[in-house]
Formats: C-alpha cells, structure tokens, sequence
C-alpha cells in the first residue's frame, strides 16, 4: 500500500462516518451522498498522488463531495428543485442544535439522527451500521448472520423507504432521544463485537467512547451503563484472547495480559446501572463478563445468568454460550447442543466437547468440519490449532472470509 493509498484508508476509517452524514444530512438522498463520496475518494487518489495528501484530508474529501454533488444536481434536477438543493449544499447543512438535543459529541448526534423509529429496530441499525460507522455489508451480514445478498436487499429497502416516505435526517430534541436510545445501544454493542471478532481496536475504541457517552446522556437508562459496563469488561482481555491472530479460550488465556484498570471501570460502571433494579439483556451480559475476569471462574453462576438472559434474548447465541457454561460446570455432554440450529459455531463447540469427552478421532472430524464454516480468522486459526494437536500434519485449508 502506498502513502496516499495509506492515508486515505486511515480517513475513511476514523472520518468516513461524518463525511457520509455531513453529505446525507445536505441532501436527503443517501444514494446521491454515498455516490459523491466515492467519486471524491477516486479523486482523492488522482489528485494525492500529483499533489501530495493535503493537510486536512477530511475537509479536502468533504469539499470535493459537496462539488461532485452540486456538479450532479445542475445536471440531473430542474427548475426550483436544483436551485434549492445546490443552495443547500453551498451553504452546508445546518450545524446540529446541541442546546435542543443536549448531546455535544459529533459523533453521537449523528448515531441519534440515523436511528429514526419511522424505520425498523433492525433496519435503523443497520442503516448505522453502514453509513456512519463504515462497516461493509458483509460485515453487517456477518453480525446478523444472514447472507451478504439479504442484508444487500435490506438496505436497499431501508434506503427507497426513507426517500418515499420522506423521512427526515434531522437531529432529534432531547425529549425524543429516549425512543431511539434502544437503536443507538445495538448499534455501538454491534460495532464493538465486529471490532471485537476481527481484532480491530479502533473499533472497539470507538464503540467504548460512545458507550461512555450514551451512558453520560441518559443516566436515567440503566441499559445505557450496562452496555457500557459490558464493553468495558470484554475489551478488558483483548489482548489475551487473540494474540498472534490465533483465539486462546478463556480458561488458557494470560491474565497478566488483561488491564486491570479497563476491569475495575467496568465493574464500577456495573454497580451503577444495577442499583436502579432494571436488569435488562446488557447488564446481564455484563454481570457475566464480570464473571469472566475472576481468578476463578464460577460456571454455575454464568449458567445462571444465561439463564436469565434466555427468557428476554432467546438466540442461538445465548443458547450456545449456555450450553458451553454448562458443560464447563457439570462436563461435556452433546445433549447440551440439541436444538441449537444453524449457528456457525454450533459444529466447533462440538468438536470441543468430543475432545474433552476423549473421543479424539470424532473432535479431529469435528474441527475439519468446523473450520470452514467458523465466521473469523482468529476462530479457524484456533480450530486449526486444535486439529493438529490430534492430528499432526492434517492440515485443512483456511479461507479468511473477510
């Protein structure tokens, strides 16, 4: 990669969101605001290279998508609408009332103005997920475990329906930021996880601090410190769950490796949120992270919660890591894993309990059959790993599906 190519990488991660919502909130239009950005980034390449990156390279991508839309506008509108529209965009849309909605962070009234409840919960954060945060559809895919096309599908719908409907990309005031808070929540807590899933700190960083600052905008919303809480205690071990790219499971990670500082905000955030009694699915998540950081681990009360958390989150996923948390108290039985379906750790978990059975022929299939199907690098690595403690040189090919 060279330096321009470098440069405007590093741009469109940590600037990409507020480019796109500084061109949607002008136009309307998210398809005209994303097709002027690409043309901005293809120029951005064109003109870097001959002129070196400029000092600012947000506000040189910023001003050449504004021109390119403009540049479309003149040649595609008529009449009053063009020259209402290019008025728009020459003046820029309005700066966000940060008296009216109380949020003083960019980033955090741009998250509040996606999530629109005229849409869908799961298409408000989609929407977020794709246009502010710069995840790519697959990606979103992969979080929603549904093919790349359908979620393509979905936000093609969920885009036509904004415009039809005319919904507006408008800041909300403060007595209306409840009803989106629900969206906001999932969008950061799936933010975190893809960080999380593919080893991307800058993610995870980003997730945190709008973590921090929902759970600061709404004290009253225990679910906005749980979430927090929960972030917190999870990116607290990143650093010893995947070291060198290869997942370690938790019983075997390195606990000097873990930041006692990030634990100890994590659980203090925790008993915040707790003391309202208003559990919901975050803080149970986080009361089992916090379980997770011990020095000895007690299963039975992670089962416990798991528990808890089925009855208000009844997936795959919570059946799953239930079943994990159980076979850790009681020992491995393949029982545990009947009616969990089509999740794509289902085939790994049971590779892991055939091993721990002792059934190493079985676990080696297990794994072969696993691999190819595990959703992250670090997961088919660790997969690997184990398949060739049981059978050296068997060696099943590894495809990074990113």
């Amino acid at each position: 990669m060279t330096g321009v190519e470098e440069a405007l990488a590093t741009t469109f991660r940590t600037d990409g969101g507020r480019l796109m919502a500084h061109l949607i909130g002008a136009l309307g239009d998210f398809d005209l605001a994303e097709e002027a950005a690409q043309e901005a980034y293809a120029a951005a390449l064109t003109t870097w290279r001959r002129d070196g990156v400029p000092d600012n390279p947000r506000a040189w991508l910023t001003t050449t998508a504004r021109n390119r839309a403009i540049d479309r506008i003149r040649r595609e509108r008529k009449g009053a609408e063009k020259l209402r529209e290019v008025a728009l965009l020459q003046a820029g849309p309005d700066d966000v009332d940060a008296f009216e909605s109380g949020i003083t962070d960019e980033r955090l009234r741009l998250l509040y103005t996606c999530c629109h409840p005229a849409l869908s919960l799961e298409a408000q954060v989609t929407l977020a997920l794709r246009t502010l945060c710069g995840l790519s559809t697959a990606e979103i895919a992969r979080t929603f475990l549904v093919a790349e096309a359908t979620m393509a599908k979905r936000l093609v719908r969920t885009r036509q329906k904004i415009k039809l409907a005319g919904i507006p990309y408008r800041v909300p005031p403060a007595h209306l930021l409840p009803e989106r808070t629900a969206a906001v929540l999932s969008t950061i807590y799936l933010l975190f996880h893809q960080g999380y899933a593919d080893g991307r700190a800058e993610l995870r960083q980003r997730a945190r601090e709008l973590a921090a600052l929902t759970a600061g905008l709404m004290p009253d919303h225990p679910e906005a410190g749980g979430l927090h809480a929960l972030l917190l205690l999870l990116d607290a071990r990143s650093a010893a769950r995947a070291p060198g790219g290869v997942l370690v499971p938790l019983d075997e990670q390195d606990h000097s490796l873990w930041d006692r500082d990030m634990i100890s905000a994590g659980e203090e955030e925790l008993r915040r949120a707790v003391r309202r009694e208003q559990i919901g699915p975050y803080q149970l998540q986080a009361m089992i992270a916090a379980c997770h950081v011990q020095a000895t681990i007690d299963w039975g009360r992670i089962a416990g919660l798991y528990d808890r958390l089925l009855t208000v989150v009844p997936s795959g996923t919570v059946r799953l890591n239930r079943a994990i948390a159980l076979s850790m108290r009681d020992g491995p039985d393949l029982r545990l894993l009947e009616g969990i379906d089509d999740h794509p750790l289902l085939a790994a978990a049971r590779a892991d309990f055939l091993r721990r059975l002792g059934d190493n022929e079985a676990a080696a299939g297990g794994y072969r059959a696993a691999i190819p199907l595990a959703p992250t690098a670090a997961d088919r690595a660790y997969l690997q790993k184990r398949l060739l403690e049981l059978a050296p040189g068997d060696r099943t090919e590894v495809t990074d599906h990113a």
